[in-house]
């Protein structure tokens, strides 16, 4: 585990894959996840903001999540990165990355990592919408 952070500053796709970076690797895989401008409004209202919370023990939350990962796949170097504050549309919410020797783990590995993220960290969103109105969604169950 590399580099695991929760963070208000911008994030860099670049920081985290050199991060993963490993010779003995044959695969790495890289989830990058952006503001989108819909999220399924009864109405249809476009979403034209978020603002990630995260919980104190966020970043102890996402420590133990990539430790799972790291003991269940054969992992060389492990990544992820959660925005919190206010985003627009477009902006980058989370990177993560795993790097594997086989491309399959690789795949598996960061699937189960962004998966596990979003449902087990303490991470919540405020979504605000072209009508006016917000909505709180709970990252993690």
């Amino acid at each position: 585990m590399r580099l695991l952070a929760v963070r208000e500053e911008p994030l860099s796709v670049d920081e985290v894959f050199r991060a993963v970076g490993d010779d003995a690797a044959g695969g790495t895989a890289l989830f990058v996840g952006t503001v989108r401008d819909h999220d399924g409004h009864p109405s249809g209202a476009a979403v034209t903001a978020l603002e990630y919370s995260a919980h104190p023990g966020a970043e102890e939350a996402l420590r133990t999540v990539a430790g799972k990962v790291a003991a269940d796949f054969p992992v060389r170097a492990l990544a992820a990165v959660h925005r919190t504050g206010t985003l627009a549309v477009g902006d980058l919410a989370v990177v993560v990355a795993v790097s594997c020797p086989h491309r399959a783990e690789a795949f598996a590995a960061c699937r189960r990592l962004i998966d596990d993220l979003k449902r087990e960290v303490p991470i919540w969103k405020r979504q605000t919408f072209d009508d006016g109105t917000e909505d709180w969604v709970g990252a993690c169950g």
